[in-house]
């Protein structure tokens, strides 16, 4: 019979996700950051004496600062909601009526089972029913949720439902693309597998629509 932790490590190395939602405790912001960059720090400190480090040497003394900043601050800053960029919409004046694309958007995100990175691209697109969004706003919302311990499933999703909520349109599709080091680096350590993940929603259920979309992202783009 299987123990409970070693069901908890089969979920991890096979990147189930329980939820769709980040699982994020409602007290999760009652600190603000800076008690939770020394609070970091010490637990910092603390894995890095277990694993035998001298704290004294000047290479490494500074190590569980940097961390911690860097995990508030940085990598996980996606978990505030203070920090959600806000989706500016517009009226299509032009009436564009096809789809846009905006392709090879950066992903830099960590996986919620190893806290490894995943780095990838991302493909979003949408069909305006009258409104469009600025093109950064894309790239800012993509960021906004790989900034936190993620599931690549997960953040899809995200991306998709995010675009549809500002836009008022179910037409919006996302693709990523993406390696993840919790695989690449540990485990099976295959360097050169990455894995694909998609969400369609509204007229990009339509195979046609879906095929246009597909074959946009394939494009070379170079200038």
């Amino acid at each position: 019979m299987i123990n409970n932790e070693d069901f908890l490590d089969e979920i991890g190395d096979n990147h189930f996700s329980s939820n769709a939602k980040n699982p994020v405790r409602e007290d999760a912001f009652d600190l603000s950051d800076e008690e939770k960059i020394e609070k970091i720090k010490k637990d910092v400190e603390s894995i890095l004496q277990t694993l035998g480090m001298d704290l004294t040497d000047d290479s490494i003394k500074g190590t569980p600062n940097r961390v911690a900043k860097m995990f508030v601050k940085e990598i996980f800053g996606g978990l505030n909601p203070a920090k959600q960029p806000k989706a500016s919409t517009f009226d299509n004046n032009y009436k564009y009526g096809e789809m846009l694309v905006e392709k090879n958007i950066t992903v830099y995100s960590t996986c919620e089972h190893h806290l490894l990175p995943i780095i990838g691209r991302a493909h979003v697109a949408y069909i305006s029913s009258g409104r469009v969004i600025g093109l950064s706003k894309m790239n800012r919302i993509v960021e906004y949720y790989a900034k936190r311990p993620q599931v690549q499933e997960r953040l899809t999703m995200q991306i998709v439902q995010e675009l549809q909520k500002a836009l008022g349109t179910e037409d919006v599709a996302c693709v990523i693309d993406a390696k993840h080091l919790c695989v690449n680096s540990r485990g099976i350590k295959d360097i050169e597998s990455s894995t694909v993940t998609s969400e369609f929603g509204g007229k990009f259920k339509d195979p046609q629509t879906k095929r246009e979309f597909l074959d946009y992202i394939k494009l070379e783009t170079q200038f």
